[in-house]
């Protein structure tokens, strides 16, 4: 019996069927307690773009962790590391001018994000701005605001009314949305957070056009855009550092994690656009938010060395052939009884939808058992997101051991 309390899990059927133990890593390969090597489908939990075991990285953490761990960027204290990756992230930003404020992971973001909109429009003056809205299958994180954005009832469930002006529309429709203009008043919107791709919801990709009608929308209502990139970041999207620059979506607010620092330590990063920013960076306006880690030093220099890596063995064309290697070696699952649909084509991620969502768990070991592993995302989708240095015949070994598990 173990004293750690597993997230998002059973813990009466963990204590009864053991943990899964993960100890140590190598490329797009993870390896058990004794030894067993699997073929990591998810690269971590969407996080390990560069892949596992990355000495570079370990070597430079060490390195910053000898001069001083981490300190602190509240008021007017700064880290050099941590004022570098600010400036280099700028650069790649969608939005050009944008300011980057710093958290400990995605979750964090997403309530940074809904913090700064509803504080933006108090310091223009529109303060009746407060109503945020989410999107059926959406995940935002599991901090308050972020749950209460959040299309998943599951993830609701038993903790009451979060946040009582969150709306939820439907995931797939512009329409949706104008019919909630219409319904409260675009002078009562504060922001639309969307992901360019749903994630953790099941991996849906937007429907053709989707993307830039409700940004539109944003722009013609006066709403805030906020893309939440926390998954799609950072070259997950295929040929691009971001779904925003990849779609021309120019967010407001961009929430970024994951991919930053390929999981290496815990990170996330706001981007602010410069009309956001400008309110708080005229003088004489403090915005009392923050968190005790973020911008740690050591997670910057992660990051550094991880976008230096991701650059230098050019990966973010190696995310582009994955988004076209993953459609065309699971596309073919869609045709076992087992299962209702495969969704890819956009991006380094796939979905192989069970048609039976309550075989997922056992599906998992299932995989598990033919050397992969994987969770599942959703509602009985096996998510699939791999590193970035997964080779297309790895890509192969991943769609021969799905069809071992389907029998």
């Amino acid at each position: 019996m173990s004293a750690l309390w597993h997230g998002f899990a059973d813990m009466g059927a963990v204590e009864r069927d053991g943990a899964f133990v993960v100890a140590r890593g190598e490329g797009a390969y993870i390896y058990d307690e004794a030894g067993v090597r699997y073929l990591d489908a998810t690269a971590g939990l969407w996080f390990a773009n560069v892949g596992h075991g990355r000495a570079e990285i370990a070597d430079a953490v060490a390195g910053q962790l000898r001069t001083i761990a981490h300190y602190s960027n509240f008021g007017d204290l700064a880290e050099p590391a941590t004022r570098e990756l600010a400036e280099r992230l700028a650069v790649i930003a969608p939005v050009p001018g944008s300011k980057i404020f710093f958290t400990s992971g995605g979750s964090d973001a997403i309530d940074t994000a809904a913090k700064l909109a509803r504080r933006y429009w108090h310091e223009v003056g529109r303060p009746e701005k407060t109503i945020m809205v989410g999107r059926e299958r959406a995940y935002h994180g599991m901090h308050v605001a972020g749950t209460a954005l959040a299309g998943l009832p599951l993830n609701r469930a038993g903790y009451g009314e979060l946040m009582p002006d969150a709306r939820i529309i439907a995931w797939d429709e512009p329409e949706a949305l104008l019919a909630l203009v219409a319904e409260v008043g675009a002078e009562h919107i504060a922001a639309f957070f969307c992901e360019p791709i749903i994630g953790a919801g099941g991996v849906y990709l937007p429907p053709q056009g989707y993307l830039s009608e409700v940004r539109r929308i944003c722009h013609d209502h006066d709403i805030l855009f906020v893309a939440d990139e926390v998954v799609t970041g950072f070259g997950r999207i295929g040929g691009s550092w971001f779904a925003s620059t990849r779609f021309d979506l120019r967010p407001d607010i961009m929430t970024t994690a994951k991919g930053l620092t390929s999981g290496y330590l815990p990170m996330g990063a706001v981007f602010a656009a410069p009309r956001l920013a400008e309110p708080f960076f005229g003088g004489g306006v403090w915005w009392r938010h923050g968190y005790t880690y973020g911008g740690h030093a050591a997670a910057a220099v992660a990051a550094l060395v991880n976008l230096d890596i991701i650059e230098r063995e050019n990966l973010l064309a190696e995310a582009a052939r994955l988004e076209t290697t993953l459609h065309e070696k699971l596309a073919p699952l869609a045709a076992h009884p087992r299962v209702a649909e495969v969704r890819s084509g956009l991006g380094a991620v796939a979905a192989v939808q069970l048609a039976d969502p309550s075989e997922a768990l056992a599906f998992v070991k299932e995989l598990r058992a033919e050397g992969v592993s994987t969770r599942a995302a959703g509602q009985g989708a096996m998510q699939v997101s791999p590193a970035f240095v997964m080779t297309d015949a790895q890509v192969d070994e991943l769609a021969a051991a799905f069809t071992r598990a389907l029998g």
